[in-house]
């Protein structure tokens, strides 16, 4: 795909379209490499939501092969738009609301832009919240005290404790966004091996814990006998929770590979 790399040689800076976030990022401003890729690939992939998700098909009823072979179908649909929409990044340079230009005009581009923004949100509020709460519960070990803060009502639903969390975890992520593409990466060169190293070692916990990796296994089918329902009627909503969960990424993937050396 090197050789396919078209690199924008017209000045459009005085357009009215023309923003610096927007524009096309030259060969020389491309500096992720396939190690890159695959450290943002193991972030999103290796996270409390994704451990969430795929354990709530267990608990609904499925074995463990069942939830596998449900995960990895959701993935492989989800994989194909996210293949083609890559592409046009890598090849192009653009983010998303460029590339939604050449469907939407250049008016419908900033609606749809605007659509996935607030989808984002949403997913950016899980995400905190997630976080936020993992903070809380490790305070909680140093300081026990923390979990008598006094109730904020239940329009929040937190104490003061939780809500601080909740705001730690929030501008940490701030910070990180506020220096840009390049601090994303960094962050994720780092914690793409540490994820890794912590997903074996909650196996080998698990395993030592049960005493042997069937007994983990045979656990799943117990609680699919237990829950009584049949495989069918678990599937279609598990996959399309599947492919959800990867869908709005497999739309603004040009915002990440616009930066791929190759």
């Amino acid at each position: 795909m090197k050789e396919e790399i078209v690199e924008l040689t017209e000045d459009v800076s005085s357009s009215p379209l023309y923003s610096e976030d927007f524009a096309p990022v030259p060969r020389a401003g491309r500096t992720w490499n396939r190690w890159n890729i695959a450290a943002i690939w193991v972030g999103m992939a290796v996270c409390i939501p994704t451990y969430m998700l795929a354990s709530s098909l267990i608990e609904q009823g499925m074995n463990w092969w069942q939830a596998l072979l449900t995960i990895l179908l959701g993935n492989v649909i989800v994989l194909i738009p996210m293949i083609l929409n890559a592409h046009v990044g890598a090849k192009y340079g653009i983010p998303l609301p460029v590339f939604l230009r050449l469907n939407f005009g250049v008016d419908g581009a900033i609606l749809a832009a605007l659509l996935r923004g607030l989808v984002a949100c949403g997913w950016f509020g899980i995400q905190t919240w997630i976080g936020g709460a993992a903070i809380y519960q490790l305070l909680l070990i140093i300081w026990p005290g923390l979990a008598n803060s006094p109730y904020l009502g239940d329009f929040i639903g937190l104490n003061l404790g939780q809500l601080f969390c909740f705001l730690l975890f929030w501008l940490m992520n701030m910070w990180i966004i506020y220096r840009g593409i390049e601090s994303i990466k960094q962050l994720e060169n780092w914690a793409a091996p540490f994820l890794l190293l912590i997903g074996v070692g909650l196996l080998l916990w698990a395993w030592f814990r049960v005493g042997s990796m069937s007994d983990i296994l045979d656990a799943s089918y117990l609680l699919a006998k237990e829950s009584d329902v049949r495989f069918w009627k678990i599937f279609w909503p598990g996959l399309t929770a599947m492919v959800g969960f990867w869908a709005t990424l497999s739309l603004n993937i040009p915002d990440f590979t616009r930066y791929a050396k190759t």
